[in-house]
């Protein structure tokens, strides 16, 4: 029995010690085995690998995927004309080197992030500082960041990594200036709205203007043409009773008698006191006009 439960422990040690000589590597991380306390190997074809049992040596593993890297604070930058700029950024950042990144950083990603974050500012400092606001807003932004990236190259390859990409996300002005420029947009918006209000104005008055000349010309030309129907009506008129006249004086005579008292009782509240006996009612007594 006891040889037996030897057997069971001795199996199961050297399980244990099996089991710590087999490790896996992933495709997407470098697998570094350290010796006591020295880098021995660094393997990144993926599969399964072996090793001396601990505490002779042990497997670390470092990511080999890019890596993101964001601007940690947005410090205003200087452009040739010393206006102020906020500009965010970003680096696409990968271990090529695992032996040469653990040297100098360690294996946290953290650390180096750190200590890239700095390099890549003071690079962006020296490209933003040649270029006008205008020209980091358009025309050179690629450029800029092409220079950024060249000038981390080198530093890169310090810490053993390589720089995949350097991208501009944001360029904005300094929230000082951005209110001093918000405000001057403003100040511009009013003068052009004021501008064409007043313009507007004019045109409503002279509109108006030409239509009130047109009203009045119209209204002219109207009158005319009335007064000159009116004047051939009266004309016309003053010939048909001449005729009627001519014929029959006692009509005329009837017919003037008749135009004064219309002209006389036009007002219903008209009083007048008359000698009915004269020859003014003489038509309304039903007597005959006096012979002229």
């Amino acid at each position: 029995m006891n040889r037996i439960g030897l057997m069971g422990v001795g199996a199961l040690l050297a399980l244990m010690v099996g089991s710590s000589t087999l490790f896996v590597v992933d495709q997407r991380n470098y697998a570094v085995v350290y010796s006591l306390g020295e880098i021995r190997e660094v393997i990144a074809d993926p599969g399964l690998k072996f090793k001396l049992p601990p505490p002779l040596q042990n497997v670390i593993f470092v990511d080999r995927r890019t890596q993101t890297l964001d601007s940690p604070e947005t410090r205003p930058i200087f452009t040739a004309e010393k206006q102020s700029l906020v500009i965010d950024w970003l680096v696409k950042w990968r271990i090529t080197e695992p032996r040469q990144f653990i040297r100098n950083t360690g294996v946290d990603l953290r650390n180096a992030e750190a200590r890239l974050s700095p390099i890549v500012q003071a690079a962006l400092n020296e490209e933003v500082t040649k270029r006008t606001v205008r020209e980091m807003l358009s025309t050179e932004r690629d450029k800029v960041m092409t220079g950024v990236m060249a000038r981390l190259q080198d530093d890169a390859k310090n810490f053993g990594i390589e720089i995949v990409d350097v991208r501009i996300k944001r360029v904005d002005f300094a929230s000082s200036v951005t209110d001093s420029v918000y405000r001057r947009m403003e100040s511009e918006r009013k003068r052009v709205a004021n501008e064409l209000r007043s313009q507007g104005s004019a045109d409503s008055e002279k509109i108006r203007a030409d239509a009130d000349r047109q009203r009045e010309v119209i209204l002219a030309e109207a009158y005319r043409e009335a007064q000159k129907v009116k004047g051939l009506g009266d004309a016309e008129a003053s010939a048909i009773y001449a005729e009627a006249f001519g014929r029959d004086p006692q009509f005329a005579h009837f017919y003037r008698s008749l135009e004064a008292y219309r002209a006389s009782f036009r007002g219903k509240g008209d009083v007048m006191v008359v000698d009915p006996s004269s020859d003014f009612f003489r038509v309304m007594r039903g007597g005959a006009a006096p012979a002229k």
